[in-house]
């Protein structure tokens, strides 16, 4: 199955969480933060303009991203999960 996101929203692939501090300290899973960090699987059309034009969005397929702590909601599609967020989540590109 796949998800197509509609108007300025994206459907992103979180980054696997950091299994081990940089000390060396292996953390268990229920220690484990979320990251902020994905990449976009797919991109919607982009927002609509008063004047009838759309504004494409600003990331494009395969971007690794940085995004807000609680930007997007949370799906699961064929047994991964996945976030759909508004472009305005998204705090910058990541090379």
């Amino acid at each position: 199955m796949n998800v197509v996101p509609l108007g300025d929203k994206v459907v992103v692939k979180r980054v696997e969480a950091e299994a081990v501090t940089a000390g060396g300290i292996v953390l268990p899973d229920a220690a484990q933060e979320k990251p902020q960090q994905g990449r976009v699987l797919s991109i919607g059309d982009g927002i609509l303009l008063a004047d009838g034009t759309r504004q494409p969005p600003e990331v494009s397929e395969g971007d690794r991203i940085l995004f807000e702590s609680y930007g997007g909601t949370e799906i699961q599609v064929a047994d991964e999960d996945l976030l759909i967020m508004s472009v305005n989540s998204i705090i910058a590109v990541l090379d």
